[in-house]
């Protein structure tokens, strides 16, 4: 019996690493149990509301039924959850997407311990619920860690915001405003703004960036810059598969590490720079 027994925590050991689940958690897999990989990737359209997809696998020869979804990643402060109480169902030798909201990071992390998924299976009126590793094929987990917790920093410094936006005629740069305004005792400095796939900033525009050099200092006066904007390119379908050209990188420096925070104007000028990127370049229907 220790013999058996020794080998079925193993073939466990086994599932673990390379990714598939075996069985539930904590309880030893068998011949019959679904083979299963997972990977959480985020598409283009999900940057903005901070989602991602947990896209599962299913490589064993008969179809799998998933609940409850949760992505363990101690960069997280909590889990991130699927966004729809609902029962997928991934086909024998298929993969399927699931919606998961991501929480807020977590700046200090107290474990080492790499990202899972657990999974409800769903069969026969019951379910169990089983823990894999899950891949980031995409990388995009460790670079959002990273500029959220340096956009925390800087929040610390100063707080930076899109507030207004000034449409122009064709031809001519619209004005995108943007204030910084110096909080607490941190110091910090605004070196530049990126373009984007959809906005540039016309004869400013300096290797795909618009300098700009703004100190923060505690106790200084808040700076409002108005930002010249022309659309980078003029074909309608631009505007109407927009999902980050009014996301802009921001590249600062804090505590005297530099890199990039992303920024957003908003929807509600999202909606005005849209429009008036339509009217600009004349497939508006004014």
């Amino acid at each position: 019996m220790r013999v058996r027994r020794r080998a079925l925590v193993a073939a466990v050991a086994l599932a673990v690493l390379t990714g598939c689940a075996g069985g539930p958690t904590g309880e030893p897999g068998g011949s019959g149990e679904p083979e299963l990989r997972a990977a959480l990737i985020q598409l283009r359209a999900d940057v903005a509301e901070r989602h991602a997809q947990v896209r599962v696998e299913n490589l064993s020869g008969a179809a799998v039924r998933i609940g409850d979804v949760a992505v363990v990643d101690p960069r997280f402060v909590a889990d991130a959850v699927r966004l729809v109480d609902r029962e997928s169902t991934v086909p024998a030798g298929g993969s399927i997407d699931i919606r998961v909201q991501l929480p807020a990071v977590a700046c200090d992390i107290a474990s080492s311990a790499g990202p899972t998924v657990r999974l409800e299976l769903i069969a026969d009126g019951t379910s169990r619920t089983v823990a894999l590793p899950i891949a980031d094929p995409l990388g995009f987990a460790g670079p959002l860690h990273e500029r959220e917790c340096r956009a925390e920093a800087l929040a610390a410094a100063a707080d930076i915001a899109f507030t207004g936006f000034s449409p122009s005629p064709s031809g001519e740069p619209a004005l995108l405003r943007m204030e910084i305004v110096p909080v607490g005792d941190g110091d910090a400095e605004v070196t530049a703004v990126q373009q984007t796939n959809l906005l540039t900033f016309g004869d400013a525009t300096v290797d795909g960036v618009l300098p700009i050099g703004v100190l923060v200092q505690p106790g200084k006066e808040p700076t409002t810059l108005d930002l010249p904007v022309v659309p980078t390119r003029c074909d309608a379908h631009a505007v109407q598969e927009d999902k980050r050209g009014t996301i802009f990188d921001v590249r600062v420096s804090v505590a005297g590490e530099s890199g990039e925070v992303e920024l957003f104007v908003g929807d509600a000028l999202r909606g005005r720079i849209l429009t008036w990127v339509a009217d600009w370049c004349g497939f508006g229907g004014g």
